[in-house]
């Protein structure tokens, strides 16, 4: 007998398909496709799982068919039992192949359903090199976005590059690039030619529904002051800039992006639902990550995951055996490099399961 998808396993998948029944249910709803936003969220969510639920209802007709040639094969006619236990054998041998593609999928479905991620770039050490290096990162990932087709928003903020990219496999890709990312060059304003170390952090957060989130409004201290830093007498004369503390966990959250009060609030907000979030799913995902021996996807800002030799041209990744290079990848090219992240980590998940 091929190898079969285990019980347990085949009652999270006859689950998949009930959510992905609901999805298309919903996006026949007129009220739903009213809303732009909530279409576009629910058809990303859809589109992840189709490839999982369409492999499923083919291993269950393919189960099937198993039946019914195993009963083909005692019968009195040859010629039949001879056709039944060919065809067996292909079913068999089908059987293992979607065994194994449908467990991939499985692993990483719920990275897939996360249309929209909220990307956050950090300059560390190193000085005014640090802040470059993290404009260098921001331009990376904004030409690996366009590739992909993905939709790019500026957030802003005081002290961070902070990006929101929306569309289908943002989270999948870009959860890897959670950590310390450590360059090694000549700085432009190097004037000896001598090598610098520096680093910036980038933290990835996916961009949360409101419903997922344990966020009590009463529990945010909400204040409007006056913008600081440069930008002229009414930038900072004007009460626009909005500053929300989560009294239970001491998140602060401080936005001055736009000369508008109320799009700086929903920006504010948007990125505190986003940072409660990610504290919230690190406490229930903390058994787990002890239990992993790599840092892939783990959020952990202090690792460092990654290095960047511009003398060699050279990009060293340190979670797996690869090395990239460095002008490609810069270019917007990263995909080679997060594929074997990905392939890595479904490994891993699959001895898990």
């Amino acid at each position: 007998m091929s190898e079969r998808i285990p019980e347990n396993v085949a009652e999270m998948l006859r689950a998949i398909v009930v959510q992905y029944n609901k999805l298309a249910a919903q996006l026949l709803d007129q009220e739903v496709l009213t809303d732009h936003r909530k279409v576009t969220s629910l058809s990303i969510k859809k589109s992840a799982i189709a490839p999982i639920v369409a492999q499923f209802e083919t291993y269950e007709s393919a189960i099937s068919q198993v039946q019914e040639c195993s009963e083909l094969l005692g019968g009195d006619d040859a010629e039949v039992s001879a056709m039944a236990k060919e065809e067996l054998q292909q079913l068999e041998s089908q059987l293992a192949e979607l065994t194994r593609a449908i467990q991939k999928q499985l692993v990483t479905a719920d990275e897939q359903s996360v249309g929209s991620i909220i990307l956050e770039v950090r300059a560390g050490v190193g000085g005014d090199e640090a802040t470059i290096w993290a404009n260098d990162l921001e331009d990376m990932y904004r030409r690996f976005a366009q590739l992909r087709g993905w939709k790019i928003e500026e957030i802003g903020g005081t002290k961070a590059i902070t990006l929101c990219i929306a569309g289908e496999g943002v989270w999948t890709n870009l959860g890897f690039e959670c950590g310390t990312h450590q360059v090694k060059r000549v700085p432009a304003t190097e004037t000896q030619g001598r090598i610098h170390t520096s680093t910036a952090t980038v933290a990835v957060l996916p961009e949360p529904e409101e419903i997922e989130v344990d966020l009590d409004p009463n529990d945010v201290k909400e204040s409007i002051t006056t913008s600081t830093g440069p930008g002229g007498q009414n930038v900072n004369k004007v009460a626009t800039a909005v500053h929300l503390i989560h009294e239970p966990s001491g998140i602060e959250v401080r936005m001055q992006d736009t000369k508008s009060q109320a799009q700086n609030r929903e920006k504010a907000w948007k990125l505190l639902r986003a940072r409660l979030f990610e504290v919230q799913k690190a406490k229930i995902d903390a058994e787990r990550a002890q239990k992993r021996n790599s840092m892939i996807g783990s959020g952990s800002r202090a690792e460092k995951i990654r290095t960047y030799r511009f003398k060699d041209n050279l990009i060293v990744d340190h979670r797996v055996s690869g090395n990239y290079n460095l002008s490609d990848t810069m270019s917007g090219n990263m995909q080679p490099m997060i594929d074997q992240l990905i392939e890595a980590e479904t490994a891993q998940r699959l001895a898990e399961l």
